[in-house]
C-alpha cells in the first residue's frame, strides 16, 4: 500500500487447544509448520511483506509467546509486539492495537488478520486489501468474507445486503447481518440463497472509527482502555494494562462491535484460496492426499484398507500400522497420541482441558 498510514494487527496469543497435541503452551499453534516450510505466523508475516513494510506491522500476543515469535520473524521490530497479560477475546485485542495506533499513527487505517490462515491467491489477498482500505476511508467498517464452497458448520456467516461500491472488479456490500454458526440445514438454506459469506475474521477500519464505536457499545472496555493510553510512556504501564485486564469480560469483535454496529461493508472473495487451520480436520482442505485421501505428515506408514485419515508422527523410532480406518486423526508427538474420528477433531480442545488436571499440565 502506498498510502504510509495503513498498517496491519495480526492477532497471534491463541492456544490452538484444536490442534494438540502438536500445539502446546512453549509451541503455540502460530508456530507449527503444518503447510510448507514455514510457521503459519511467518506466513502471515510473509504476504503482507510484498504491500507493507515490517514496521508497520503490529502482532498482538500473550507474554510467553512474545520471545517464540521474535525468534521466528526477528526483522519484525521489538516495540510491535503488545502484550495481552491473558486472553480476553478478539474486542480486546483490537482495542489495545487501536490505542497503541492512535498514540502514533492517529489517522491510520488498520488490518486485522489473524496467524493460522492459510491463503493461497496472495495477489487477491492485496487486491482485497487495497479496496477494504478505500472504503474504510468513508468510515466504513470492513470485513472480508469467504465465497462459500460448502455448507459449514464450523464458521460463521455474513448476509450480504445491496452493492455499495465498486473497486476493480471487487464489489463492496453493505452487511444486513452477522450469523452465528448454523447447524447443517441452515447452513445449506445459507449456501443456496447466494447472498451469504463465512466471516473471515479479518477487518479494516480507520482507527479512530473502531475506538468511536467502543466508546459507544462497549463504554467499560473503552474506558479501560483510555486509561491504559494514558499510562503509556511511564514505568506504570504495564501494570495498568494488567489491572484493566484482569476486569475484562471475554468478548470477540464480532460480538461487541460488528453484529450492532452501523455502516458495515461486506468484500466476497472468490478464488482467494483460504482456510482457517483451527483444527486437525481442517488439513483435509488444505494438504493434497494419496490415491485414498490420506494425508501423511513427518512419517511413512504402512497403509492397509485405510482411506480419508491424517496421521503426523515426530517419533521416527515408531513405525505406524492403520488397519481398517477410515476418517481417522492420528497424532504422535513421542510423549502424547492423539486416536480419533475426524468428524470429532473439534473436540479435541475438551480434552486439552482435561489435561489440566494430569500431573500439573504436563501434556499442555
Amino acid at each position: 500500500m502506498a498510502d504510509s498510514n495503513f498498517y496491519a494487527v495480526i492477532m497471534a496469543g491463541g492456544g490452538g487447544t484444536r490442534l494438540w497435541p502438536l500445539s502446546r503452551r512453549k509451541r503455540p499453534k502460530q508456530l507449527l509448520k503444518l503447510v510448507g516450510d514455514a510457521s503459519m505466523f511467518a506466513m502471515a508475516v510473509d504476504r503482507l511483506r510484498e504491500i507493507l513494510p515490517v514496521e508497520r506491522i503490529l502482532v498482538v500476543t500473550i507474554a510467553d509467546q512474545i520471545a517464540l515469535l521474535q525468534k521466528d520473524v526477528p526483522d519484525i521490530p521489538h516495540e510491535n509486539f503488545l502484550m495481552e497479560p491473558m486472553p480476553r477475546g478478539t474486542a480486546s485485542v483490537v482495542g489495545l492495537a487501536a490505542i497503541h495506533l492512535q498514540q502514533i499513527a492517529p489517522d491510520a487505517t488498520m488490518a486485522v488478520l489473524t496467524a493460522d490462515h492459510y491463503i493461497r491467491n496472495i495477489a487477491l489477498f492485496h487486491q482485497l486489501l487495497e479496496s477494504a482500505w478505500q472504503t474504510a476511508q468513508d468510515d466504513w467498517l470492513v470485513t472480508l468474507g469467504i465465497h462459500p464452497t460448502f455448507p459449514s458448520t464450523g464458521y460463521g456467516y455474513i448476509q450480504r445486503a445491496e452493492k455499495i461500491q465498486q473497486h476493480h472488479s471487487l464489489a463492496i456490500h453493505r452487511v444486513l447481518k452477522f450469523k452465528e454458526k448454523p447447524d447443517l440445514a441452515t447452513a445449506k438454506a445459507m449456501l443456496l440463497s447466494g447472498d451469504h459469506d463465512w466471516n473471515s475474521g479479518m477487518f479494516i477500519w480507520r482507527v479512530s472509527r473502531i475506538l468511536d464505536e467502543f466508546k459507544k457499545q462497549m463504554p467499560d472496555l473503552y474506558q479501560g482502555l483510555t486509561r491504559i493510553a494514558s499510562s503509556f510512556g511511564t514505568p506504570a504501564k504495564n501494570d495498568v494494562i494488567a489491572e484493566v485486564w484482569h476486569g475484562l469480560k471475554p468478548v470477540t469483535i464480532d460480538y461487541g462491535i460488528m453484529e450492532q454496529a452501523q455502516s458495515v461493508a461486506v468484500i466476497p472473495a472468490t478464488d482467494l484460496g483460504w482456510d482457517d487451520i483451527g483444527s486437525w480436520e481442517s488439513l483435509f482442505e488444505v494438504l493434497p492426499g494419496d490415491e485414498n485421501g490420506n494425508i501423511f505428515i513427518g512419517c511413512n506408514p504402512v497403509i492397509v484398507d485405510s482411506d480419508h485419515s491424517l496421521i503426523l508422527s515426530e517419533n521416527s523410532r515408531r513405525q505406524i500400522v492403520t488397519v481398517g480406518m477410515e476418517d481417522t486423526i492420528i497424532i504422535d508427538t513421542g510423549d502424547a497420541l492423539l486416536v480419533c474420528n475426524r468428524h470429532d477433531a473439534q473436540k479435541v480442545r475438551e480434552v486439552v482441558t482435561l489435561l489440566g488436571d494430569i500431573d500439573n499440565g504436563k501434556y499442555l
